[in-house]
């Protein structure tokens, strides 16, 4: 595997923007990658230390390297972002107060560049997908051990593909099928031909796969949950989603945050009990601008969402997110 982890932090000045006026203490940036958002972050903050999180050595390397200017300043783990809660246990800024999470979610421009990674139907390579190459199941296991029930199913929920069936009965009849430009053909050949002017027609299946392989939403929740509990008074919390299930799911987690779960009619104060325990910071999510869209494609599909911590017992109604 190649270390060449080049990061180009996606709507950078947004994310310093929501953390510009917070007090010194930890940051977490609990999808390091390559460390662009990181160092920016540290580099903005001289009284901030930070730990970064992240599940590929890969990554881990790269933002260890980046980092070590900081010295002491700032420490790597390779985990995945739901054991937040350890890794913060085992770092040596156990006792300063969190006052900013980032969340930088999907696949990095790295991970898509390695061929022998298997995330890009663009190159040739093995269907892997794995984040963690440790991991046991790759995403040929998924698309040759599972039925054409599940496999549509899977891209229905995951990539949202309309001819989920289709693409499925495709797969299951040329079985076994071992690499990406293998894949790649069969979604294309497996959908009509109108519909493969439309972008690349292997794009959502890849994604749902990756998502599957690397059980990202089943994980993004719990640590989301984890995030916002540990963060001080007054921190923050950006995330940065790529997709539609990732938006939507920190849209259901920052709202449940936010209204403290409160089932009151809406417009009347809450008698129900719920207290919320984090302010969400804008209406809605907000989106790079074409400049940096046309300087960055992986911002295309960005929406930042962000929540600032509440302190205990406070109630809130503002449930938009």
């Amino acid at each position: 595997m190649g270390n060449d982890f080049t990061h180009v932090p996606v709507m950078l000045d947004e994310v310093l923007e929501v953390f510009d006026d917070l007090r010194d203490g930890l940051a977490i940036d609990a999808t390091v990658g390559g460390a662009g958002h990181a160092q920016a972050m540290l580099e903005a903050h001289p009284g901030w230390d930070l730990v970064g999180i992240d599940r590929d050595p890969d990554a881990v390397a790269a933002a260890t390297a980046r980092l070590a200017p900081f010295g002491t300043r700032a420490s790597v783990y390779r985990a995945r972002f739901d054991d937040l809660r350890a890794v913060i246990a085992s770092s040596a800024a156990v006792a300063r107060p969190i006052v900013a999470v980032l969340f930088d979610l999907g696949v990095s421009s790295h991970q898509l560049d390695l061929a022998d990674r298997g995330f890009s139907y663009r190159s040739d390579g093995p269907l892997d997908m794995r984040m963690d190459p440790d991991e046991p199941r790759r995403a040929a296991d998924v698309v040759n051990g599972e039925g054409e029930g599940a496999l549509a199913a899977l891209f229905t929920e995951h990539g949202e593909e309309r001819f989920a069936r289709r693409i499925a009965r495709a797969i299951v009849a040329h079985r076994p099928v071992e690499s990406t430009t293998q894949l790649a053909d069969i979604v294309a050949g497996a959908i009509p031909a109108a519909a493969r002017r439309r972008g690349h027609p292997a794009r959502r299946v890849f994604q749902a796969l990756r998502v599957a392989v690397n059980a990202e939403l089943e994980l993004l929740g719990p640590a989301l949950d984890d995030a916002i509990s540990l963060l001080a008074p007054g921190g923050r919390i950006v995330v940065l989603a790529y997709h539609s299930g990732e938006d939507r799911l920190v849209k259901q987690r920052l709202r449940l945050a936010a209204t403290g779960g409160c089932v009151c009619p809406p417009g009347l104060p809450c008698a129900c009990g719920a207290e919320a325990t984090v302010r969400l910071l804008t209406r809605g999510a907000r989106m790079a601008t074409p400049g940096e869209i046309a300087a960055n494609r992986r911002a295309e599909s960005v929406r930042m969402r962000s929540a600032e911590r509440l302190a205990s017992g406070r109630s809130s109604r503002m449930g938009w997110a």
